[in-house]
């Protein structure tokens, strides 16, 4: 069953819009409250059993992505028969899955007061807290979590985002009620448990209703198993390295800087993340169509929809750079009220953009390689990306002076994604699956934006410095000078693309 990729995409996108909007919004306005009415060190909880939750998730091995990769094909095929096993295979693994969770998280227990540097809130037992994060992370595995794969090989994500808008949108009204009437953490975290659970029971709800001929039944056999067993030894190592570069990175600064450390990195992470997030709703609307489009059409046809994708994606990432470089540092100042703990020195602000320039710009292929299933290949390269990064981590915690061991976190990073993670997983791709020849189409069509971007962003900087105000108000009138600066010198060096894009969309509308 070959899948309509425009209309699919068109409406993945529009969902994970709002989607991201809410998820851009509402926790902004979560975490503001937390640094005014809690104080930075629950931020820092927060973090911390985030990345060590993070590193427990370890033990799902990457069984979703290997199942959901291997139902493109059958779906394509129309074998029903062949999806109702790998989901009944699926939601077999999970179910042991979250035990492991469970029974290796509570094994860290003893250790966990090891990883916090200096002293925690007064009014909160770590332990209790840690448990709570625990059983939410575990019971999400028993809770449905695999009926997302059937809306996910069908190229239905807009009714993931849906319910996850849904569910985001009571979360957080909830506990903005709670934090401001009561301030008590414990009941904040016990919310978040409440609608991981309603979030998964509507996930499974939509599953069943669109799609009812997917249902988990019959066995697997023995050779497709194998085939996914041998996808999960690699996607296993990419998950390993993949929580060595980011989970380690805050328990790093939790062991060394302490947790008020963890709450300004989170601040200026947060942000990064957040203008992610947006442009992340072009990646998770083409997955599903890139591994219907891989079976169904030639491998030229592929390549011409991944460069068109990438060219819009390397729009949209390099015109938020732009934005960055001359809002990022305004932005926290306002949002911390100048906080001198939270507010870094303007190195900071300068690496989490380039951090979020070099990781974006290989996300469109990440998505195209996640669908290929091309994993065995560059199995050993995250392994490898995450021990340097790790080895940079603690080296420049340690040698470098105080105001500057978290930018030292941040570069280190940056390092393993240019000179070990980019050219090694794109070279497999142009390897496994395209040419020589389309590699270097690409090379220089990535070349070319980068050179642009520094220029937009030296430009939109500069333009922006030239403001005096600061405050709110100031925010605003930088605000609206960097989008007008920015915005005029993409149109004239992008105009055929953003025609284009436009005049498909109101071709599109009109139809």
């Amino acid at each position: 069953m070959k899948l309509d990729f425009a209309r699919n995409m068109k409406r993945n996108i529009a969902a994970s819009a709002v989607n991201s909007g809410i998820r851009l919004l509402f926790p902004f306005l979560n975490r503001t409250l937390f640094l005014w009415l809690l104080g930075p060190e629950y931020l820092g909880l927060n973090g911390l059993f985030g990345s060590i939750l993070g590193v427990l998730m370890l033990a799902e091995l990457g069984f979703g992505s290997a199942v959901i990769s291997s139902m493109y094909k059958p779906i394509a095929d129309d074998d029903r028969d062949l999806a109702c096993a790998y989901l009944w295979f699926y939601r077999m693994v999970y179910r042991w899955v979250g035990s492991i969770i469970f029974l290796i998280g509570l094994c860290l227990l003893p250790f966990l007061r090891k990883l916090v540097h200096g002293n925690v809130p007064p009014d909160v037992d770590l332990y209790i807290l840690y448990l709570i994060h625990l059983v939410n992370t575990s019971a999400s595995y028993f809770l449905f979590a695999y009926r997302g794969s059937v809306l996910s090989v069908h190229h239905r994500n807009d009714v993931l985002s849906n319910i996850r808008t849904f569910t985001s949108i009571v979360q957080y009204v909830v506990v903005f009620l709670i934090l401001l009437l009561t301030r008590n953490y414990y009941l904040y975290v016990l919310a978040t448990v409440v609608f991981t659970a309603i979030s998964n029971l509507l996930i499974f709800r939509e599953s069943r209703r669109l799609f009812p001929d997917i249902e988990p039944h019959g066995k697997l056999p023995s050779e497709n198993r194998r085939r996914v067993l041998s996808d999960v030894k690699s996607i296993f190592l990419h998950k390993v390295g993949g929580v060595i570069s980011y989970s380690f990175d805050n328990i790093v600064i939790s062991a060394f800087l302490g947790l008020v450390a963890v709450a300004a990195y989170g601040n200026y992470y947060y942000v990064v993340t957040s203008v992610s997030g947006l442009i992340g709703v072009i990646y998770g609307s083409v997955i599903g169509g890139f591994g219907n489009k891989i079976h169904t059409e030639t491998k030229e046809e592929n390549f011409r929809l991944f460069m068109k994708m990438g060219r819009l994606t390397q729009m949209c990432i390099l015109w938020s750079s732009a934005m960055m470089v001359a809002l990022f540092q305004p932005f926290i100042a306002v949002w911390t009220k100048n906080d001198p703990t939270l507010v870094r020195h303007t190195l900071t602000p300068v690496l989490m953009v380039l951090y979020f320039y070099v990781n974006q710009s290989r996300q469109i292929l990440l998505s195209f390689k996640t669908a290929a299933a091309i994993w065995k290949q560059d199995r050993w390269k995250p392994i490898v990306a995450g021990v340097v990064n790790l080895a940079f981590n603690l080296a420049f915690v340690i040698w470098l002076p105080d105001d500057y061991k978290l930018d030292g976190v941040i570069f280190s990073t940056i390092i393993s994604y240019v000179a070990i993670q980019i050219p090694w997983e794109t070279n497999v791709v142009f390897t496994y699956f395209f040419n020589r020849t389309q590699a270097r189409t690409y090379w220089l069509t990535h070349l070319g934006f980068a050179i642009f971007t520094l220029v937009l962003c030296g430009v939109t900087w500069w333009t922006v410095s030239l403001v005096s105000l600061d405050g709110i108000m100031g925010l605003l009138v930088k605000g609206a000078l960097a989008v007008v600066v920015s915005g005029v010198l993409m149109s004239i060096v992008y105009r055929k693309d953003i025609v284009s894009v436009f005049g498909q969309l109101c071709k599109r509308r009109t139809n």
